[in-house]
């Protein structure tokens, strides 16, 4: 599938090679080769910040008894869905003897329960019932990065594979004793059906810097101790060297080695990489 070229040096007469693979369009699309022109771009400068899904507090129903008395049964466990006006417990009352019953005030999951059949009431936290059809990830903003980050801000949440684009809707301060500020991001969770507590990380977008000429950063590959990208010229393949300056999570800044409207290999650019060094390898046998 490939071929190295010789070249004629000028200083020692040994020969180098031009590392170039052929492969017909075809074959290309197969395998999932796919190009880019090389165009400018805007590079975004981003910081990233770690947290964890939390509770809307304006969605959680704390559940107690109206009269004392004692709990007769409870018809809901941990983990448990319910819809507004669902009888979750039956109390009997210690001055009327009669039995009555606690409804569900709002839809939502049972996050705590305090309350077991034959238990007294008192005056305690019997069930908690939140909705998460709306929750909130919270950010660690530390000092040295607060003069950076402001309200409003645009922020790519990455939470296990979901990668969810937001803002964040204002900024308040931890505790007392805390040295951090939390930035703190709304998430419609009907679909992402995403849990208080788990692990979140962010990156905030903190400025953004438009360059003359950009590659894709999956395209950059390595070869040789030299970072650049495959370059096609009809059926072949060249490796071009770059000089590369900023980056983001998608593109990378080219400073030299590449021209404007050059067609470069932006996806599965390691399969030319692999064929050249095999072709190389067996060369060298």
């Amino acid at each position: 599938m490939s071929i190295i070229l010789p070249v004629q040096t000028s200083l020692a007469g040994e020969e180098e090679y031009e590392e170039i693979s052929r492969i017909n369009d075809n074959l290309a699309a197969q395998v999932g080769i796919v190009t880019t022109i090389a165009s400018p771009g805007t590079i975004n400068q981003t910081l990233a910040v770690y947290g964890k899904v939390t509770q809307a507090p304006e969605h959680v129903n704390v559940i107690q008894a109206r009269f004392p008395g004692v709990i007769q049964s409870v018809n809901v466990s941990i983990g448990d869905r319910v819809n507004k006006g669902d009888r979750l417990i039956a109390i009997e009352s210690n001055e009327s003897l009669k039995t009555y019953s606690v409804q569900a005030p709002i839809s939502g999951v049972i996050m705590q329960r305090h309350a077991n059949p034959g238990e007294l009431t008192q005056e305690r936290q019997l069930l908690t019932i939140a909705n998460l059809d709306t929750v909130w990830a919270e950010f660690r903003i530390y000092p040295e990065k607060q003069k950076k980050v402001s309200s409003g801000y645009s922020v790519m949440v990455i939470i296990n594979e979901h990668r969810i684009q937001s803002h964040i809707a204002h900024l308040v301060i931890s505790g007392a004793n805390e040295p951090y500020m939390l930035a703190r991001v709304k998430l419609d969770n009907t679909k992402l059906k995403l849990s208080p507590g788990q692990f979140a990380e962010a990156k905030i977008y903190t400025g953004k810097f438009d360059v003359s000429l950009t590659v894709k950063k999956e395209a950059v590959q390595e070869l040789g101790g030299r970072l650049g990208v495959f370059v096609k010229e009809g059926k072949a393949y060249e490796f071009n060297p770059l000089n590369l300056g900023k980056s983001d999570d998608n593109l990378i800044e080219v400073v030299s080695g590449l021209e404007k409207g050059a067609e470069y290999v932006s996806k599965n650019s390691y399969l030319i990489k692999a064929d050249i060094l095999k072709s190389e390898a067996e060369d060298n046998d």
